[in-house]
């Protein structure tokens, strides 16, 4: 498969915007409320697949995860490594490549309405807490360490700290899409290559 350089560019855009996602703490370290981390990852991910849809979104999200497994500090708290791959939270990675194709996907085959684009990010957001929570659990209970006592029911409970965070974000990820589809993306050389192609 055959990547022009826009397209080339743009999914390097989305990687370093998922790197800053992952440590935007770093950068305004208010965002940590009650100790939980307010994380973009999910946000980002979404968007990949809103703007550069289902098959580039999650070439991105891909390459994302590559990037941080070969060793370069993009994953949150500037983790990277093979070792990341046993970490609990990996699977929220790997879930990231699912989200940005599904909410590509969605969009490319439904009408353009601002409903639809914010209906696809939630279809995303759902893929990225379904997998990313499930595989965390998994993580636990066969190869990390799980706090005492720790059951299915106790990782659903911990994702409900991230939720309104991450349905706002998602919503508004939908909305900033279907803007940006009207006003610059309809008119842009990548959308009538893609077209082309």
């Amino acid at each position: 498969m055959k990547l022009r350089t826009t397209e080339i560019t743009l999914a390097a855009m989305f990687v370093a915007l998922m790197t800053v996602g992952a440590n935007i703490t770093s950068i305004a370290p208010f965002l940590v409320i009650g100790g939980v981390p307010i994380t973009l990852q999910t946000f980002f991910a979404i968007l990949a697949g809103v703007v550069l849809g289902s098959r580039l979104g999650a070439i991105s999200m891909t390459v994302y995860a590559l990037v941080g497994l070969v060793g370069v500090p993009v994953f949150a708290k500037f983790g990277a490594g093979l070792g990341t791959i046993i970490s609990p939270t990996f699977g929220f990675i790997i879930s990231f490549i699912f989200t940005a194709f599904a909410t590509g996907y969605i969009i490319e085959k439904m009408k353009k309405t601002v409903g639809v684009f914010i209906f696809a990010a939630l279809i995303g957001l759902v893929i990225n807490y379904v997998m990313g929570t499930n595989l965390m659990y998994v993580a636990y209970k066969f190869w990390s360490s799980a706090p005492e006592g720790f059951t299915y029911k106790m990782a659903w409970l911990w994702m409900v700290v991230p939720l309104p965070k991450d349905i706002f974000l998602a919503i508004l990820a939908g909305i900033v899409g279907h803007r940006l589809e009207r006003t610059v993306l309809s008119r842009s050389q990548f959308r009538k290559l893609r077209k082309a192609s």
